[in-house]
C-alpha cells in the first residue's frame, strides 16, 4: 500500500534525528550501492561552511538553471516542509513525488538497517531520496549542501567535481570541536581530488587546514581576495547593487534582491563555483544579472509583512547573529526594532543576545515547538542579564509573541528613542523562523 505524505513524515521523524551522530559512512554508502549508486549519475557541486550555505546554494541552482541546465538542490534543514530539502529546477518535491522518493529507497532502507549495528538517521535517509530523485529526474547538475561537518556527513559518498566552503566558525561544537581550525578539519573533508576548491575568506588557521587539504588531493583552489570576489556593493531598494570579479571577469551592476554584505560574497561564491563547473571563459553578464535578480531566500533577512516591517532571519549562532545584525544596520532605519528570540538549548545563547542588545530596543524570549528548544523562561532569565530587566518580555508561545511584538513596533511612539518607524526582527532558530513564517502566512519556493 502506497503512504500518504503524512505517514512519510512519521517514518522519517522516528528515525535518529540530525542531533545523534554516529561518525560513519558505512550504511549510506550501503545503501546507495543497493540502489545503484544514484550519486555518481550526475556532476555534483557540493558545499560546506558554518553559514551562507543554502543561500549560497539557492544562487547556484539559479546560475545553472540560467544555464538551461536541470537542477537538483538538496539543503537542510527545512523552513516549513520537509519537501523544501529536495528540489527540482529550483522547485521542492510535491507531495506525492516525496512520498515516490521515500518508497523507492524504503524497502533498501530495510536491509540495510537489518544489516547494520545502528539503523539509518532521518537525514541519512533523506540524503538517500535526494540522490535516487536526481538520478530519476534525471539532472544535469546537483547543488549538495553537507548537513553538518563534511568528512563523516552522508551526502560526502558523492564526489563534489566543485567544493565550495563558505566562512567557518564555531556551531555545533559539541560535535565538531570549539575552535574553527579543529572544525575546517571536518569540512575539509569535502575537498576531492581532482575538484575544484572555491573558498570564502577565512581567520588564518582555518585556510591553512584547507589548502593543506586542498594541496593533498591536487584540489584546483580558488579564494576569495585573490581568485574571486565582492568588488564593490551598495544598498539599493529592496536588496543591494553589487560588482563581482569572477575567475575569468568582471561583473559589474548586478542587482541582488537580499540585504546584507554576506549576502553578496554569498553571491561572489556562487558565480566562482559556477565558472570553475562549467569551465566557461566568462559567463554571460546579462544572464548572470537576470540570474541574480531573480534569486529568493526565504528566513534570511526576509520580509514577510509590512506596517510595520517584520523580518525574518535563521542567524543561529553567533557567526550568524554578526551577520544579521551588520545587515539590519545597512538595510533598514528601524527605531525601536523588536526581537522575537527563540533558540536551541545548545547553542551559544549568551554571545548571541550580546551581539543583538545593541540593535534591539526590547526582545521577547519565546520558544519553538521542538523538544532541543530552550524554555522561554530559562532564555528570559539569561537575556535580562545582558539586556537588563526592563527590556525583556517572556511569551512561550510563538503566535503570542508575534503578536505583541508587532503592537509593541507600532507604538514607537512610546519608546524614548524612536526617530522613526518600528521593525519587528524574529531570529535565533531555523526552526522558530519557519514557524514564525507559517504562523505569518509565507509559503517556500
Amino acid at each position: 500500500m502506497i503512504p500518504t505524505y503524512a505517514e512519510v513524515e512519521r517514518a522519517l521523524l522516528g528515525r535518529w534525528p540530525e542531533t545523534r551522530l554516529q561518525p560513519s559512512l558505512d550504511r549510506i554508502a550501503a545503501l546507495c550501492r543497493l540502489l545503484g549508486d544514484p550519486e555518481h549519475a550526475y556532476p555534483v557541486i557540493h558545499l560546506t561552511g558554518t553559514n551562507g550555505k543554502t543561500s549560497t546554494s539557492r544562487m547556484i541552482d539559479t546560475l545553472l538553471r540560467a544555464l538551461d541546465l536541470r537542477t537538483g538542490r538538496f539543503t537542510s534543514p527545512h523552513l516549513q516542509s520537509m519537501t523544501e530539502r529536495i528540489c527540482l529546477d529550483g522547485e521542492p518535491l510535491s507531495e506525492q513525488l516525496f512520498v515516490d522518493a521515500f518508497a523507492d529507497v524504503a524497502a533498501y532502507a530495510q536491509i540495510v538497517d537489518e544489516s547494520s549495528e545502528h539503523p539509518l538517521s532521518y537525514f541519512e535517509m533523506m540524503t538517500a531520496m535526494a540522490f535516487a530523485a536526481f538520478a530519476d529526474a534525471p539532472v544535469d547538475a546537483a547543488v549538495i549542501e553537507v548537513g553538518m561537518g563534511g568528512s563523516w556527513d552522508a551526502t560526502n559518498v558523492a564526489d563534489g567535481q566543485v567544493a565550495v566552503v563558505t566562512p567557518i566558525g564555531v556551531d555545533h561544537a559539541s560535535y565538531l570541536g570549539d575552535r574553527p581550525e579543529i572544525i575546517a578539519v571536518e569540512k575539509a573533508g569535502i575537498i576531492k581530488p581532482g575538484s575544484h576548491a572555491v573558498i570564502a575568506e577565512q581567520e588564518d588557521a582555518v585556510m591553512d587546514v584547507l589548502m593543506r587539504r586542498a594541496l593533498d588531493v591536487g584540489s584546483i583552489v580558488a579564494r576569495e581576495g585573490a581568485e574571486f570576489g565582492v568588488n564593490n556593493r551598495v544598498t539599493a531598494l529592496g536588496g543591494q547593487q553589487i560588482d563581482l570579479q569572477g575567475l575569468s571577469g568582471a561583473y559589474n551592476d548586478i542587482y541582488l534582491p537580499l540585504h546584507g554584505a554576506h549576502q553578496a560574497h554569498n553571491a561572489a561564491y556562487a558565480l566562482a563555483a559556477v565558472e570553475a563547473f562549467t569551465g566557461t571563459k566568462q559567463l554571460d553578464l546579462d544572464l548572470v544579472r537576470a540570474a541574480f535578480a531573480q534569486v529568493t531566500s526565504p528566513g534570511r533577512l526576509e520580509v514577510v509583512r509590512r506596517s510595520p516591517t517584520v523580518l525574518l532571519d535563521a542567524a543561529h549562532n553567533p557567526h550568524g547573529a554578526e551577520a544579521t545584525v551588520e545587515a539590519v544596520q545597512d538595510a533598514f532605519t528601524f527605531s525601536p526594532l523588536i526581537g522575537v528570540f527563540g533558540v536551541m538549548a545548545d547553542k551559544d545563547v549568551e554571545e548571541m543576545l550580546r551581539i543583538f542588545e545593541p540593535v534591539m530596543a526590547e526582545i521577547i524570549c519565546t520558544q519553538n515547538s521542538t523538544p532541543r528548544a530552550m524554555p522561554a523562561a530559562e532564555l528570559g532569565e539569561i537575556a535580562e542579564d545582558i539586556f537588563g530587566a526592563e527590556r525583556v518580555t517572556v511569551l512561550p508561545r510563538l503566535d503570542d509573541a508575534l503578536e505583541r511584538a508587532v503592537l509593541m513596533a507600532d507604538a514607537a511612539e512610546g519608546f524614548d528613542d524612536a526617530i522613526g518607524s518600528g521593525g519587528v526582527l524574529v531570529t535565533g532558530s531555523v526552526i522558530t523562523v519557519g514557524e514564525a513564517r507559517t504562523l505569518l502566512g509565507g509559503t517556500v519556493q
